[in-house]
């Protein structure tokens, strides 16, 4: 490495460690964009509202869910979304019986492949849901996942 690097680097860190300290930045600042709206929403439809502005929502077959059939522990399902619709801006993980169905979503740099992959806690048998926001339009696929023993306190 390169010493001029690490004194740039060791420079921001300590400045924003100071700022930290002084209280300049505060999480609500730094976490301004985070939906917050959204991820508290108790519904499916108003969590779309909140996060994508809508919940008109249309299937694609464009969209794989990759999840198991059975999940014997609902603390940790592994879940992979893959589409392959071009212009992909965000991709999101809602469980539909999860007390806050919204689980996850992704903003996708321009050119980004449509995958992502992830383990959710699911409170109990339900669909996952893998919604793609793509060209201005919301489209989604859903699998159902059957939970042994829910992580969600069920």
């Amino acid at each position: 490495m390169k010493r001029r690097i690490f004194l740039k680097g060791s420079m921001a860190v300590s400045a924003l460690g100071i700022a930290l300290g002084a209280g300049l930045l505060t999480p609500t600042a730094v976490l301004a964009a985070w939906p917050d709206k959204a991820f508290h929403a108790k519904k499916m439809s108003d969590a779309l509202n909140a996060l994508l502005g809508s919940d008109a929502v249309e299937e694609s077959s464009d969209i794989t869910i990759d999840v198991p059939e059975i999940a014997e522990n609902g603390n940790e399902v592994p879940v992979k979304v893959i589409s392959t619709i071009a212009d992909i801006e965000s991709i999101s993980i809602f469980a539909e019986k999860n007390p806050s169905p919204l689980v996850a979503t992704f903003n996708l740099a321009d050119n980004a492949q449509g995958f992502v992959s992830t383990r959710i806690r699911m409170g109990g048998t339900a669909n996952v849901v893998g919604v793609v926001k793509a060209g201005g339009k919301i489209y989604s696929a859903k699998k159902e996942v059957k939970v042994t023993v829910g992580g969600c306190g069920g």
